[in-house]
């Protein structure tokens, strides 16, 4: 039975007080004895209003427990093992398959990855993924993909968790440069700061993070990029964009350093995090030209408003390379990835920005969220003659359960995954032609 409060307990004494002194004693304890029959029935409604409103609360709670458990229930599991090596090994992985259809024709009698008519559907990838962490803050992660021709290791790492929070990481981990693991990008195209090396980038090294209340700090060396796995290029069989030696006589990236700051302003109306990231790294002469270096530095900002979220970042990037170099020039450097090579200009500006909107579907039983996006960025390039590379994304990501899927319209001016074949060598540096072309895609992938 619940404890009557004290200020009700002095309210009925001041009732019976001013009784007494307003009415003869019969007709007082009569009203009395009827006032505290009502005052008692009060109580009692009150506190069985109140147990209604703990029970409700208790409801209410238990519900979202529920809730978040029925999230956590349909988000893959994979195959743990509670008992390796004193800890807990999980094991899972992902299989995506692609359709792609563009406004652009074949190369060379060769259908390109998004033919004009009817398109293309292909496997995308099939990955391995194995996730490590025991009692005494020990972790670690590995995660190897396969493609069509090629294949790759994409992480690799080995960590530990500390007591006050921070955490290191040793071997191949994604280099802290940008608002997030993949830049201000919601889509499966990301943006143009992917395609020369400064979003969602794999090296070689060791990487620090540690929150001080607010703010949230990185600190990373690398040795070398991730390497090139077993593919038909020489240099080039990696996830990442990176320098590449495809020549054997070319440049190596290595010595990186990268720095990032961001704060999270959590109290105000519109949450932000405002961030600011360096890097700096040397790029190492296999051939007759001289060693060569180069920088980046962005700012970033993340706003989150109810269920929107507004990216944006400006990074200003620099190679400086001997015009010796194979491509004959200093206005250019060599890239690879997916198993082939593309060139870059050497000296950018690349603004970007991304729109998106989080919104759960608990009425449609096939769907559990969806997000629709839009996106632009563009490198803008220091040398005259060069053109810039525009890239914009309008699309959405279905989630349900494992499945994860991405529609989306691209249209591009200068990328190598939205055109055909004629121009990889030339879209992201000098890009000559600049010649506007779309390219509808779905991407879907199941998570295990």
């Amino acid at each position: 039975m619940m404890t009557v409060p004290s200020k009700y307990r002095r309210t009925k004494s001041v009732l019976a007080v001013s009784l007494a002194l307003a009415f003869p004693a019969g007709a007082m304890a009569q009203s009395a004895t009827e006032l505290n029959a009502r005052i008692n029935e009060l109580e009692q409604e009150l506190a069985r209003t109140r147990a209604q409103l703990e029970a409700s609360k208790a409801g209410e709670a238990g519900a979202k427990k529920e809730l978040e458990a029925a999230k956590a229930n349909s988000a893959p599991a994979g195959i743990a093992f509670d008992n390796f090596l004193g800890g807990k090994l999980k094991v899972g992985g992902a299989i995506r398959a692609n359709y792609a259809v563009g406004d652009y024709g074949d190369y060379q009698g060769k259908p390109t990855r998004a033919e004009r008519d009817g398109g293309n559907f292909t496997l995308d990838t099939y990955r391995i993924n194995l996730d490590y962490a025991n009692d005494n803050g020990v972790i670690g992660k590995l995660e190897y993909r396969f493609y069509n021709g090629y294949h790759f290791l994409h992480t690799g790492w080995l960590g530990y968790n500390f007591d006050d929070g921070g955490q290191i990481q040793v071997g191949v981990n994604r280099v802290p440069f940008g608002p997030g693991a993949y830049g201000v990008s919601q889509s499966w195209f990301f943006d143009q700061h992917y395609y020369v090396g400064l979003a969602d980038d794999m090296d070689l090294g060791v990487k620090y993070t540690k929150s001080l209340g607010n703010l949230t700090i990185d600190a990373a060396y690398y040795l070398s990029d991730e390497g090139t796995g077993h593919g038909g290029s020489v240099d080039s069989a990696r996830y990442s964009y990176d320098v590449v030696n495809e020549s054997r006589n070319g440049y190596e990236e290595e010595n990186q350093v990268n720095l990032r700051a961001i704060y999270h302003f959590k109290d105000w109306a519109v949450k932000t995090d405002l961030g600011a990231s360096l890097m700096y790294g040397k790029l190492n002469s296999q051939g007759p030209q001289d060693d060569g270096d180069r920088w980046a530095a962005s700012a970033h900002m993340v706003n989150k408003w109810n269920n929107f979220t507004l990216a944006t970042q400006l990074t200003r990037y620099s190679f400086n390379v001997d015009k010796n170099q194979p491509l004959g020039t200093d206005k250019v450097v060599r890239f690879g990835a997916f198993d082939f090579t593309t060139d870059v200009a050497a000296k950018a500006w690349i603004p970007a920005v991304s729109l998106s909107y989080y919104k759960e579907t608990p009425s449609i039983p096939w769907l559990d969220y969806v997000i629709p996006y839009i996106e632009y960025s563009s490198i803008v390039k220091d040398e005259d003659s060069f053109k810039n590379s525009d890239l914009m994304t309008l699309g959405a990501a279905w989630g349900h359960g494992g499945w994860y899927i991405y529609t989306e319209w691209a249209r591009s001016n200068g990328n190598d995954f939205v055109g055909n074949e004629t121009s990889f060598a030339d879209r992201l540096a000098a890009n000559s032609k600049r010649d506007w072309q779309n390219r509808f895609n779905i991407n879907l992938g199941y998570y295990f």
